[in-house]
């Protein structure tokens, strides 16, 4: 804790873990309204390339740029606290942060300072992580979905500034509150593939981000697991669905798109992807705006060559054919 003078301490509250504890302060939908668009910086570049691409972002009125916490490249709360301090307007997400290697109180006391330092422009995403990585670190959980919804409820209700005492299977808490919680409203969105996974972030999550594997049909699917998940817990707040799509521009787009499905692992043919112009890449935003996604994330590939200049293709070329 600060050695200064921390400010009155929010009311003690008993959190039960499994108990749906809801926010009533959500993200709103942006269905009806204008598509919102960004793009991924990927950890296949160096940190030290972030400074550049977050400052292009900034200037040609990028809404968003998203940060990757991918074991073993970058971290994902230093390189948004980086980028959000070389910038003065676009919002700045990271997805996502894997729970098993964070304690929820070190998540919770990071975000909250970045929404504190930086209101209104971070945008945090917690999830599984990737299984192997989480072996190699010996962090694996038995049961990632227990771990994950213990970590969102408690989450949560901390950046809402609740005095927390939890005793979970992978959450404990012994009476524990924020100093600096965020002052306004501070959502919090859950990455998620599978059908489990889907429906505990509609009854326990902000919202939630799909990754670049994710086809216009599957938007579809994940938008009604999430939509059920949400009906068994009572819940009826509009749920931020925010995807990211794989994308390629240049004279070697369809090769390089190629390249990476395989690396995936994905079919040749899959409705994954998008390689072409700015009318292409913007036809594949708005299939999937169509199919539930409120915000599209452009993920170049991981060979992209000129990373600023996709950036600036996103802001100049694509956003204005976005609607």
């Amino acid at each position: 804790m600060s050695p200064s003078s921390p400010p009155a301490q929010a009311p003690r509250r008993q959190l039960s873990v499994g108990q749906n504890q809801l926010s009533p302060h959500l993200l709103p939908t942006r269905k009806g309204s204008m598509t919102g668009l960004g793009v991924v910086f990927r950890p296949q570049l160096p940190p030290e390339r972030l400074r550049a691409v977050a400052r292009v972002a900034d200037d040609v009125g990028l809404e968003e740029l998203w940060l990757w916490e991918d074991c073993f490249r970058e971290g994902g709360i230093a390189t948004a606290a980086a980028a959000l301090a070389w910038t003065e307007r676009v919002r700045v997400g990271v997805g996502l942060l894997p729970v098993p290697l964070r304690n929820v109180a070190l998540t919770a006391m990071e975000a909250a300072s970045l929404h504190r330092m930086f209101p209104g422009r971070a945008t945090l995403v917690v999830g599984h992580g990737v299984q192997d990585w989480m072996g190699q670190v010996g962090a694996r959980a038995g049961s990632p979905l227990t771990l994950l919804g213990e970590h969102l409820d408690a989450l949560r209700a901390l950046l809402r500034g609740e005095r927390l005492t939890v005793r979970g299977r992978y959450v404990s808490l012994d009476d524990v509150a924020l100093d600096w919680p965020p002052e306004r409203a501070t959502p919090v969105l859950a990455g998620a593939t599978g059908p489990r996974t889907l429906r505990l972030s509609g009854a326990r999550a902000d919202g939630t981000l799909l990754t670049a594997s994710t086809s216009p049909d599957g938007v579809r699917q994940a938008r009604q697991l999430i939509e059920e998940g949400a009906k068994e817990a009572g819940r009826g707040e509009p749920h931020q669905l925010v995807v990211h799509l794989l994308a390629a521009t240049g004279a070697d787009a369809e090769a390089r798109l190629l390249a990476e499905r395989v690396a995936e692992g994905l079919a040749p043919a899959a409705d994954v992807g998008v390689a072409g112009d700015a009318g292409v890449v913007a036809a594949a935003v708005r299939r999937l705006a169509e199919a539930g996604a409120d915000t599209v994330v452009l993920q170049p590939t991981g060979d992209e060559p000129d990373p600023e200049g996709f950036v600036r293709f996103a802001a100049e070329e694509v956003r204005p054919l976005v609607v």
